[in-house]
Parts: structure tokens; C-alpha cells; sequence
């Protein structure tokens, strides 16, 4: 069926493309990095205020993990408040915490409660699963502190978007395996879950539209080590045989995304375990399109959604 898209994120589209912008896969990793990063204050509308942002850092086995810690003016008038651990996308070798830092004041803002975002080491420097256990490491440190860092451990969430979704998928099955920490729910947005590329979305050429196909190989090639990287369930949580007992989910996508099918199949498969999902589609959106509150109304509105999912459950 042909994707329409939104008349904003036509607008995008039609403006990166007049602008000449190389794709990212003809660029090195650095400059994939610096070309993102030029790129931000054009997309991303204003930071909000917060009562504190300190950046601090979790220590791991090979040095210390950087944090960024969001409190906003505004959090629950009684009880300690929930906590949101975020994972940012960027195929695992591009973006940072300053990239997602619009984006973490906003739910932070309008979920009122403490963000805490994961600056994970990034590839083709640190190659698989050094993402993954970044993320496994910091979820743990930031839950056995959680009485330092303001928010309530029984009320910890986690999140991220594209490898941060995957990202945080692969730490909900993880607590659930290894014994903890407790995970209140988790945020997938167009999450990246299964390495193997072979969904039907990853064909379409209505889906290759700003994550195009040749940027999904580009990223995973950066990413992981070798072909038989794809079976590890790390690279593929979407492949994970037993779902069951996985905390409660908030799968989005988006129509205009090679990741499109693969994430509509895990909601539907963690449906199927018993888990308690909230799915969400964005028929008109491609990949990507949450970081771009200044250019699309959209993105805003995927933010207040997650906040209120969020809110509800803290």
C-alpha cells in the first residue's frame, strides 16, 4: 500500500534533499557524527527550562559511563517521583547526549518526573555488544542509586528510540533473566529489534525514505563484529523465543520506516506472551521524526504521548 506522508514530513524531506545533504552511509563515522550534530538546532525547537540538568557518569569494568540528569520544575506533589532511563538512537554510532537533550527536558517536563539519559560508548570505535552492556551497566547503577539520584527505584521506566530502542528492549529482557533491577515499563520507539534486515519494510521503497536501506546496513556493519552477531539476542531482542514476564511496553513506529514491520511484530509478539503494550502507528512519518519538534508537529505530539503514557504509570 503507498505511504502518504505528512504534508510536514514531506516538507522535510523536499528541504534536505534541495539542501544537497550526502547520506550517511557515504560518510565516515565522524563525519556522520559532525553532519548530524550541524544539523540539530535547525530541527529541534528550543530546550525547556529545568529545575537541574548535571551531568555525571555510572562506573563500568572499562571506565565511566556518562549520565545526564533531568529535573524539571514541576514533579508530583506528594511521593517520591518515577524515573525514565533513555537510550538515544543513532544506529549505535551516531548521536549523543546533546542531541536528545530537547527531547529528554520535554518528557521530563510533561511526564514530571527525573530523566536520566545514557551516553553509551558508540561504534565502529567500541563494536558490539559494548552498547548493549553499557546500557545493562548504567540501568543497574542508576537503580541502585536511585535514592541519591531523586526518584523511586519501584518506579523506574526505561527508553530509547531506534538502537535505543533496541537498546532498551535488550535491558528489560536482561532484568527479567539476571534477577533485576525492577522495570516499571518500557518506551520502544521505532526500535530496532531484529539484526537480520529481512522483514518486509526493509524491501519497500516507500520506506527508504530519511533511514534509508543502505542506512541500516551502513549502521549494523559499524555496529556489530560479524555475521553471526545477528543471532545474538543483544543484536536481536526481537528474535528472543519466551517474552513473557517482560515489563509493560509502549511500541511506536513509524509507517515510513524500514524498521516499521519488525517493530509492529514485537508488540504483537509481547501482546501474545501476556504482556500488557500500548501500540502506536504513525502512518504518515518516516524514521527519525521525534527529534524534529521545530519542523513537525508530530514529533511534539509523539513526545506528549509518551509523557502521558509515563505519567499515568508513575
Amino acid at each position: 500500500m503507498p505511504i502518504t506522508l505528512d504534508p510536514s514530513a514531506a516538507a522535510v524531506i523536499k528541504a534536505f534533499r534541495e539542501a544537497g545533504r550526502p547520506p550517511l552511509d557515504t560518510l565516515t563515522p565522524a563525519e556522520a557524527r559532525s553532519a548530524s550534530a550541524l544539523g540539530r538546532p535547525i530541527v529541534q525547537p528550543e530546550p525547556r527550562e529545568m529545575k537541574s540538568v548535571e551531568d555525571i557518569s555510572a562506573p563500568a569494568s572499562h571506565g565511566a559511563i556518562p549520565l545526564r540528569v533531568y529535573k524539571p520544575h514541576t514533579l508530583p506533589q506528594t511521593g517520591v517521583p518515577a524515573g525514565l532511563v533513555f537510550y538515544h538512537g543513532g544506529g549505535w554510532t551516531i548521536c549523543d547526549l546533546d542531541y536528545y537533550d530537547v527531547v529528554c527536558r520535554q518528557i521530563a517536563d510533561e511526564a514530571r518526573m527525573i530523566v536520566m539519559s545514557v551516553d553509551y560508548r558508540l561504534a565502529p570505535e567500541n563494536k558490539f555488544p559494548a552498547g548493549a552492556d553499557d546500557a545493562i551497566a548504567a540501568t543497574k547503577w542508576i537503580a541502585a542509586n536511585a535514592a541519591t539520584l531523586g526518584f523511586d527505584p519501584a518506579k523506574m521506566f526505561i527508553g530509547g528510540d531506534s538502537a535505543g530502542g533496541n537498546l532498551a528492549a535488550v535491558v528489560a529482557i536482561h532484568a527479567r533473566d539476571k534477577n533485576g533491577p525492577a522495570i516499571a515499563g518500557q518506551v520502544l520507539i521505532y526500535p530496532s529489534v531484529d539484526a537480520r534486515r529481512t522483514h518486509a519494510s526493509h524491501s519497500d521503497p516507500e520506506t527508504s525514505v530519511l533511514l534509508t536501506h543502505a542506512m541500516t546496513k551502513y549502521f549494523f556493519g559499524h555496529y556489530l563484529n560479524g555475521p553471526a552477531d545477528v543471532d545474538d539476542w543483544r543484536a536481536s531482542p526481537g528474535r528472543v523465543k519466551n517474552l513473557q514476564g517482560l515489563p509493560e511496553a509502549f511500541v511506536i513506529t513509524a509507517r515510513a520506516d524500514p524498521l516499521h514491520d519488525e517493530g509492529e511484530e514485537f508488540a504483537q509478539r509481547l501482546r501474545d506472551a501476556g504482556v500488557k503494550v500500548t501500540y502506536k502507528t504513525y502512518p504518515g512519518q518516516f524514521h527519525g521524526f521525534m527529534t524534529m519538534g521545530r519542523l513537525i508537529p508530530e514529533a511534539n505530539q509523539l513526545v506528549s504521548e509518551i509523557a502521558a503514557w509515563l505519567k499515568q504509570r508513575g
